[in-house]
């Protein structure tokens, strides 16, 4: 009879031969060595070892024991894969200083990945003590990361008043969910100088462009990496975005007169009307709108009443029927 060989496979897989073999010399201290031959990564992961008295008898070792151990082997393995990073960082950063792809005038990337709060926040810090004429910033919904948001506003604050001193113009967009918050109106009451700030429905990603030369754009969803770019063509492109939004938003301060319900349906909700016409889910139009999924739902109930729809298929009916996303609605 031909042995079939013991499949390869981590300790965090433990296969069944191996679970069953451990649990069982768990339960009765011991277990013969000849029965690990169906599970020999049981001594390859170092759960049993040979009996001191007796080496015809592998005893196991404590779970706890052998987690510990494997944790810190993990830790370990992370620790060098860091300075691995480091070392790697510090052979390439001089290399790429003279790669044509910097600009020929300050030896700057164009693209720098930035990580971490501090080092985002001090380079944003660094651009805007450097600016003189203008700060174009999209702001939306804080979301899962309000705490750090909240954290950084005091450091903000300071850097966009010496701006604001210097006689640059600071603009804002940021989502209508925010336009009563009492941070974002705290803060308007605290900058003096050219600043405005107007909003709309759905915006983009984070944004920071500084005297139309940087900007600074998220490089994932946790906000602990960002982009510093200096590319003209890209800066330009991010501008001209925020530009044309700027046109479409509302102004926030002084506060502009509510706009109206059409036929009971308020901005809100036709905001999100269209929106489940594209077949969006509840979740979905609760992020791009900034708002939670409850109030979200609660938006979609109240026009489903007012449309007089009796099921989700009915209300993308009822509102292509009911003209709300016309566009001189």
């Amino acid at each position: 009879m031909t042995n079939v060989p013991h499949p390869a496979h981590g300790v965090e897989e433990l296969c069944a031969a191996g679970s069953k073999l451990y649990e069982r010399a768990l339960c009765e201290g011991r277990v013969r060595s000849t029965d690990a031959a169906e599970a020999p990564c049981l001594v390859d992961f170092g759960l049993v070892h040979p009996a001191v008295e007796d080496l015809n008898w592998l005893e196991p070792v404590a779970p706890a024991v052998a987690l510990h151990r494997l944790l810190r082997t993990s830790e370990e393995r992370v620790a060098e894969e860091r300075r691995r990073e480091a070392r790697l960082t510090a052979v390439f950063e001089p290399l790429m200083r003279i790669d044509g792809r910097r600009t020929a005038a300050t030896d700057t990337p164009t693209i720098r990945v930035l990580s971490g709060t501090e080092r985002i926040n001090g380079a944003i810090t660094e651009a805007m003590a450097a600016a003189s004429w203008e700060l174009l910033t999209i702001q939306p919904h804080a979301g899962h990361i309000g705490q750090r948001y909240a954290a950084a506003e005091a450091t903000a604050l300071s850097r966009d008043q010496a701006l604001l001193d210097r006689g640059a113009r600071i603009r804002t967009l940021y989502q209508h969910t925010l336009r009563h918050s009492p941070m974002t109106l705290a803060r308007y009451e605290q900058l003096n100088g050219d600043v405005e700030a107007r909003s709309l429905d759905e915006i983009t990603d984070r944004l920071i462009a500084v005297d139309r030369t940087v900007a600074f754009i998220p490089a994932d969803k946790d906000g602990f990496l960002a982009l510093e770019v200096r590319h003209p063509a890209l800066v330009s492109y991010f501008v001209t975005t925020f530009d044309r939004l700027w046109r479409l938003a509302t102004p926030m301060y002084p506060e502009a007169v509510q706009r109206p319900s059409h036929n009971g349906v308020t901005p809100r909700q036709r905001a999100i009307a269209a929106l489940l016409v594209e077949g969006h889910t509840d979740a979905v139009i609760a992020d791009r709108l900034g708002m939670n999924v409850r109030t979200a739902r609660v938006h979609i109930a109240k026009l489903a009443v007012t449309l007089g729809s009796e099921s989700r298929a009915q209300l993308g009916y009822l509102i292509g029927r009911s003209g709300i996303l016309d566009q001189d609605h």
